[in-house]
């Protein structure tokens, strides 16, 4: 936060630096105000801007809103870029006025290069300074919304306490029946009901001519012991 502040001060001194510069001396006692803008890229000419708006006053005030811009909006992009165009523009002015004057240079008694120029290329170095000490503006990573956790079901303990129905409340159904499985009672019938005597029921009989002679043969007792018994031969 300090260097945020601090840097943003810095590049306002260099903004205001900037702006103050075309109004002092550039070259040969003639203010950066009396040089149009158009002379920066057709050649230095001794004609005067009618005002201050047609000098080079327009690219230092502009660079001087960018850098005010990005302060506030906390880029250094921005201030870095109203750096540049400060000491662009002074360095290409220099240029054209070494071209014209065929020299280029800097004398105590004013004859060269005035304080403007000074101020002009200043101001664009604290800017510069300044988006160096800038913070820029963090993003933050918005985390993702919580998702709700799955709710448990009840467990095998719930049965028939209300959350699930009792396992005599089902009724089998042809579907629930396995295939060739015979069930001893209709199908729709409750599990619980009461056996009634005398009540017809689905039983199944048989006698003892169904089963094979082996069976039916009468038994010999076998040897003590042993448990075992072994069939008599049927009389032929």
């Amino acid at each position: 936060m300090i260097r945020t502040v601090l840097g943003s001060l810095v590049a306002l001194v260099g903004a205001a630096a900037a702006v103050y510069s075309p109004f002092r001396n550039w070259y040969d006692g003639r203010h950066g105000s009396e040089y149009r803008i158009q002379d920066l890229f057709n050649g230095i000419t001794a004609t005067k801007p009618g005002d201050a708006g047609g000098s080079v006053l327009i690219p230092l005030a502009f660079a001087a809103l960018i850098t005010v811009i990005g302060i506030l909006l906390r880029s250094r992009l921005l201030v870095t870029l109203a750096g540049l165009v400060t000491i662009g523009f002074t360095v290409l002015w220099m240029v054209r006025v070494g071209i014209a004057q065929h020299s280029l240079v800097l004398s105590s008694n004013g004859s060269g290069l005035g304080l403007g120029v000074g101020y002009a290329l200043i101001g664009g170095v604290l800017m510069l300074l300044g988006a160096g000490l800038m913070r820029g503006r963090r993003v933050r990573a918005v985390a993702p919304a919580p998702q709700p956790e799955p709710v448990p079901g009840p467990g095998p303990e719930a049965w028939g306490t209300g959350a699930y129905p009792a396992a005599s409340a089902y009724e089998p159904t042809e579907v629930d029946r396995p295939m060739g499985q015979q069930v001893g009672r209709p199908v729709g019938q409750p599990i619980d009901q009461p056996y009634e005597p005398g009540a017809e029921h689905d039983t199944l009989s048989f006698s003892s001519a169904d089963l094979p002679a082996d069976l039916t043969a009468p038994e010999e007792p076998g040897e003590r012991g042993s448990g075992a018994t072994r069939a008599r031969p049927s009389e032929e």
